[in-house]
Protein backbone atom coordinates (compact mmCIF):
# COMPACT_ATOMS: atom_id res chain seq x y z
CA UNK A 1 0.00 0.00 0.00
CA UNK A 2 1.09 3.90 -0.82
CA UNK A 3 -0.56 6.93 0.12
CA UNK A 4 0.62 10.12 -0.49
CA UNK A 5 0.07 13.45 0.80
CA UNK A 6 0.28 16.99 -0.23
CA UNK A 7 0.63 20.67 1.62
CA UNK A 8 2.12 23.68 1.03
CA UNK A 9 4.74 22.65 3.67
CA UNK A 10 5.37 19.98 6.98
CA UNK A 11 1.64 20.64 8.04
CA UNK A 12 1.49 16.81 6.35
CA UNK A 13 3.39 15.79 9.46
CA UNK A 14 0.57 14.85 11.64
CA UNK A 15 -1.39 12.67 9.21
CA UNK A 16 1.63 11.13 8.00
CA UNK A 17 2.09 10.22 11.67
CA UNK A 18 -1.68 9.02 11.86
CA UNK A 19 -0.49 6.92 8.71
CA UNK A 20 2.49 5.42 10.41
CA UNK A 21 0.64 4.49 13.37
CA UNK A 22 -1.98 2.89 11.61
CA UNK A 23 0.01 1.16 8.80
CA UNK A 24 3.17 1.01 9.84
CA UNK A 25 3.75 -0.71 6.94
CA UNK A 26 2.47 1.81 4.28
CA UNK A 27 4.46 3.60 1.80
CA UNK A 28 4.21 7.12 1.91
CA UNK A 29 4.99 10.18 -0.03
CA UNK A 30 5.10 13.37 1.20
CA UNK A 31 4.83 15.75 -1.73
CA UNK A 32 5.12 19.80 -0.53
CA UNK A 33 6.38 22.89 -2.16
CA UNK A 34 7.52 24.95 0.92
CA UNK A 35 9.73 27.76 -1.27
CA UNK A 36 5.70 28.99 -1.77
CA UNK A 37 4.77 29.09 1.83
CA UNK A 38 2.21 30.65 3.22
CA UNK A 39 -0.20 29.78 0.67
CA UNK A 40 -2.71 31.36 3.25
CA UNK A 41 -2.94 34.57 1.48
CA UNK A 42 -2.64 33.38 -2.10
CA UNK A 43 -5.44 33.23 -4.50
CA UNK A 44 -7.63 30.53 -5.22
CA UNK A 45 -6.24 30.41 -8.47
CA UNK A 46 -2.74 30.56 -6.92
CA UNK A 47 -3.66 28.19 -4.19
CA UNK A 48 -5.53 26.03 -6.85
CA UNK A 49 -2.03 25.55 -9.36
CA UNK A 50 0.59 25.12 -6.54
CA UNK A 51 -2.04 22.08 -5.11
CA UNK A 52 -2.46 19.97 -8.66
CA UNK A 53 1.54 20.67 -8.79
CA UNK A 54 2.17 19.15 -5.98
CA UNK A 55 -0.03 16.30 -6.53
CA UNK A 56 0.79 15.57 -9.45
CA UNK A 57 3.97 15.02 -8.46
CA UNK A 58 3.33 12.79 -5.98
CA UNK A 59 1.09 10.95 -8.71
CA UNK A 60 4.03 9.95 -10.40
CA UNK A 61 4.88 7.43 -7.78
CA UNK A 62 1.55 6.17 -8.00
CA UNK A 63 0.29 5.81 -4.59
CA UNK A 64 -3.04 4.43 -3.82
CA UNK A 65 -4.60 7.64 -2.59
CA UNK A 66 -3.75 10.74 -2.11
CA UNK A 67 -4.60 13.35 1.27
CA UNK A 68 -4.75 16.55 0.75
CA UNK A 69 -3.14 17.38 4.31
CA UNK A 70 -4.26 21.02 3.75
CA UNK A 71 -7.22 23.31 4.92
CA UNK A 72 -6.53 25.72 2.55
CA UNK A 73 -5.91 23.46 -0.29
CA UNK A 74 -8.96 22.12 0.10
CA UNK A 75 -11.32 24.86 0.82
CA UNK A 76 -9.95 26.24 -2.98
CA UNK A 77 -8.66 23.33 -4.99
CA UNK A 78 -10.45 20.04 -3.70
CA UNK A 79 -12.73 20.41 -6.70
CA UNK A 80 -9.55 20.89 -9.23
CA UNK A 81 -7.76 17.72 -7.54
CA UNK A 82 -10.71 15.55 -8.03
CA UNK A 83 -11.88 16.57 -11.58
CA UNK A 84 -8.36 16.06 -12.85
CA UNK A 85 -7.03 12.53 -10.68
CA UNK A 86 -10.28 10.47 -9.81
CA UNK A 87 -11.74 8.10 -9.85
CA UNK A 88 -8.04 6.73 -10.96
CA UNK A 89 -6.61 8.29 -7.62
CA UNK A 90 -9.07 8.51 -4.88
CA UNK A 91 -8.42 12.19 -3.19
CA UNK A 92 -9.52 12.98 0.34
CA UNK A 93 -9.58 16.45 1.53
CA UNK A 94 -8.88 17.65 4.74
CA UNK A 95 -12.14 19.35 7.39
CA UNK A 96 -11.31 20.68 10.13
CA UNK A 97 -13.27 18.72 12.93
CA UNK A 98 -16.10 21.21 13.63
CA UNK A 99 -18.84 18.85 14.40
CA UNK A 100 -17.09 16.59 17.11
CA UNK A 101 -15.80 19.69 18.78
CA UNK A 102 -19.50 21.44 18.61
CA UNK A 103 -20.99 18.57 19.72
CA UNK A 104 -19.54 18.93 23.57
CA UNK A 105 -21.82 21.64 23.22
CA UNK A 106 -19.87 24.54 24.42
CA UNK A 107 -18.27 27.59 22.60
CA UNK A 108 -16.08 26.32 19.93
CA UNK A 109 -13.08 28.78 18.35
CA UNK A 110 -12.02 28.12 14.74
CA UNK A 111 -8.11 28.87 14.30
CA UNK A 112 -7.36 29.11 11.05
CA UNK A 113 -5.31 30.60 8.02
CA UNK A 114 -7.05 34.03 6.97
CA UNK A 115 -7.75 32.40 3.74
CA UNK A 116 -9.98 29.88 5.48
CA UNK A 117 -11.41 32.27 7.90
CA UNK A 118 -14.91 33.71 6.65
CA UNK A 119 -14.65 31.27 3.37
CA UNK A 120 -17.76 30.33 2.49
CA UNK A 121 -16.49 26.87 2.60
CA UNK A 122 -16.13 27.55 6.29
CA UNK A 123 -19.18 29.28 6.97
CA UNK A 124 -20.95 26.10 5.37
CA UNK A 125 -19.39 23.67 7.64
CA UNK A 126 -20.22 26.06 10.60
CA UNK A 127 -23.80 26.25 9.25
CA UNK A 128 -23.98 22.38 8.76
CA UNK A 129 -22.00 21.10 11.85
CA UNK A 130 -21.97 23.63 14.55
CA UNK A 131 -25.61 23.01 15.42
CA UNK A 132 -26.39 25.38 18.61
CA UNK A 133 -22.96 25.38 19.26
CA UNK A 134 -21.60 29.45 19.70
CA UNK A 135 -18.64 29.59 16.65
CA UNK A 136 -15.69 32.11 16.49
CA UNK A 137 -13.75 32.21 14.01
CA UNK A 138 -10.11 33.15 14.76
CA UNK A 139 -7.72 34.44 12.28
CA UNK A 140 -4.34 33.43 13.09
CA UNK A 141 -1.68 35.36 9.91
CA UNK A 142 1.59 34.36 10.14
CA UNK A 143 1.13 31.28 11.92
CA UNK A 144 1.39 28.33 9.53
CA UNK A 145 4.98 30.41 8.03
CA UNK A 146 6.27 30.63 11.73
CA UNK A 147 5.72 26.74 12.37
CA UNK A 148 6.98 26.01 9.16
CA UNK A 149 10.33 27.92 9.40
CA UNK A 150 10.35 26.84 13.00
CA UNK A 151 10.78 30.44 14.36
CA UNK A 152 10.21 30.13 17.87
CA UNK A 153 9.41 33.97 18.58
CA UNK A 154 7.05 34.08 15.69
CA UNK A 155 4.91 31.13 16.66
CA UNK A 156 4.82 32.66 20.22
CA UNK A 157 3.60 35.78 19.04
CA UNK A 158 1.34 34.40 16.75
CA UNK A 159 -0.18 32.26 19.10
CA UNK A 160 -0.79 34.95 21.84
CA UNK A 161 -1.96 36.85 19.24
CA UNK A 162 -4.86 34.47 18.25
CA UNK A 163 -5.25 33.72 22.05
CA UNK A 164 -6.25 37.00 22.68
CA UNK A 165 -8.95 37.17 20.14
CA UNK A 166 -10.23 33.68 21.58
CA UNK A 167 -13.30 34.14 23.27
CA UNK A 168 -12.75 33.56 27.41
CA UNK A 169 -14.80 30.76 28.15
CA UNK A 170 -14.25 28.72 24.98
CA UNK A 171 -14.54 24.59 25.87
CA UNK A 172 -13.06 23.55 22.08
CA UNK A 173 -10.62 25.18 19.50
CA UNK A 174 -10.78 23.62 16.08
CA UNK A 175 -7.24 23.68 14.70
CA UNK A 176 -7.80 24.60 11.25
CA UNK A 177 -4.98 24.28 9.83
CA UNK A 178 -2.40 21.29 9.42
CA UNK A 179 0.50 23.41 10.85
CA UNK A 180 -1.04 24.00 14.25
CA UNK A 181 -1.40 20.52 14.76
CA UNK A 182 2.45 20.38 15.45
CA UNK A 183 1.97 23.01 18.44
CA UNK A 184 -0.88 22.09 19.66
CA UNK A 185 0.05 21.82 23.22
CA UNK A 186 1.36 25.41 22.87
CA UNK A 187 -2.22 26.57 21.76
CA UNK A 188 -3.76 25.14 24.56
CA UNK A 189 -1.06 26.16 26.97
CA UNK A 190 -1.75 29.98 25.58
CA UNK A 191 -5.75 29.68 25.72
CA UNK A 192 -6.46 27.48 28.51
CA UNK A 193 -5.97 30.45 31.47
CA UNK A 194 -9.63 32.14 29.69
CA UNK A 195 -10.65 28.35 28.26
CA UNK A 196 -12.89 26.12 30.51
CA UNK A 197 -11.07 24.10 32.69
CA UNK A 198 -12.37 21.16 30.13
CA UNK A 199 -10.95 22.69 27.13
CA UNK A 200 -10.21 20.41 24.08
CA UNK A 201 -8.13 21.10 21.10
CA UNK A 202 -9.22 19.41 17.66
CA UNK A 203 -7.48 18.06 14.74
CA UNK A 204 -7.90 16.70 11.63
CA UNK A 205 -5.19 14.08 11.03
CA UNK A 206 -6.28 11.00 12.75
CA UNK A 207 -9.86 11.22 10.83
CA UNK A 208 -7.96 12.14 7.81
CA UNK A 209 -5.70 8.95 7.83
CA UNK A 210 -8.72 6.89 8.31
CA UNK A 211 -10.35 7.61 6.11
CA UNK A 212 -7.41 7.66 3.21
CA UNK A 213 -7.27 3.93 4.33
CA UNK A 214 -11.05 3.55 3.92
CA UNK A 215 -10.38 4.83 0.22
CA UNK A 216 -7.68 2.44 -0.55
CA UNK A 217 -8.84 -0.43 -3.36
CA UNK A 218 -6.66 -3.01 -1.58
CA UNK A 219 -6.42 -2.18 1.85
CA UNK A 220 -4.50 -5.75 2.58
CA UNK A 221 -1.90 -4.99 -0.08
CA UNK A 222 1.12 -4.77 2.57
CA UNK A 223 4.09 -1.89 1.60
CA UNK A 224 7.60 -1.66 3.00
CA UNK A 225 7.40 1.10 5.42
CA UNK A 226 8.87 3.49 2.91
CA UNK A 227 9.38 7.76 3.05
CA UNK A 228 9.33 9.82 0.18
CA UNK A 229 9.85 13.12 0.36
CA UNK A 230 9.14 15.48 -2.77
CA UNK A 231 9.62 19.33 -2.65
CA UNK A 232 8.07 21.18 -5.68
CA UNK A 233 8.77 18.04 -7.16
CA UNK A 234 12.30 17.39 -6.76
CA UNK A 235 13.50 14.45 -4.62
CA UNK A 236 14.44 16.02 -0.92
CA UNK A 237 14.76 15.32 2.37
CA UNK A 238 12.51 16.20 5.91
CA UNK A 239 13.60 19.48 6.47
CA UNK A 240 15.68 20.14 9.72
CA UNK A 241 13.05 22.52 11.39
CA UNK A 242 10.67 19.70 10.58
CA UNK A 243 12.43 17.33 13.14
CA UNK A 244 11.91 19.28 15.74
CA UNK A 245 8.19 18.94 16.10
CA UNK A 246 7.13 15.27 17.87
CA UNK A 247 5.04 14.27 14.74
CA UNK A 248 8.42 13.60 12.94
CA UNK A 249 9.48 10.92 15.33
CA UNK A 250 8.09 7.87 13.36
CA UNK A 251 10.31 9.18 10.71
CA UNK A 252 13.85 9.40 12.25
CA UNK A 253 13.43 6.51 14.65
CA UNK A 254 16.27 4.10 13.63
CA UNK A 255 14.86 1.07 12.00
Amino acid sequence: MKIALMDSGIGLLAAAAALRTLRPDADLVLSSNPASMPWGPLTAEEVTELALGCARAAAVHRPDALIVACNTASVHALAALRAELEPALPVIGTVPAIKPAAALGGPVAIWATPATTGSPYQRGLIRDFAGTAAVTEVACPGLADAVEHGDEAAIDAAVADAAARTPAGTAAVVLGCTHYELVAERIRAAVAPSALPSLTLHGSAGAVAAQALRRVAAPAREGTGTLTVLHAGHPAALPPTALAYPQALPFTAPA
